[in-house]
């Protein structure tokens, strides 16, 4: 039976540490994100933890944004119909005029 090095197996995992208000967080990645991120975050010249919450950061506010527009359509859908009957009095009102 062949031993696999132990490195083999720590690059592709991030564990984060609770301090100053942040949580701990354990992240398994694809090799593919974990090598991405790695070359932007050399690029970039920031530290891993600091890209990683940005990313999350933009994928939080994407998703509320997504979620609200949701939320409006169905409210909007909801409230079409009374909208149009109460249009449908004041034009009954205007034409008696």
């Amino acid at each position: 039976m062949q031993q696999v090095p132990f490195s083999e197996y720590t690059p592709k995992v991030y564990t984060f540490t609770k301090s100053n208000g942040m949580k701990t967080l354990s992240l398994k990645l694809d090799d593919h994100t974990f090598e991405e991120a790695e070359a932007i975050t050399a690029q970039l010249n920031i530290a891993r933890n600091r890209y990683i919450n940005e990313a999350v950061d933009l994928y939080n506010r994407y998703h509320h944004r997504k979620l609200l527009k949701h939320a409006l359509a169905k409210e909007s859908a909801l409230t079409r119909k009374e909208s149009m009957n109460i249009l449908r009095e004041f034009e009954k009102l205007a034409d008696e005029d």
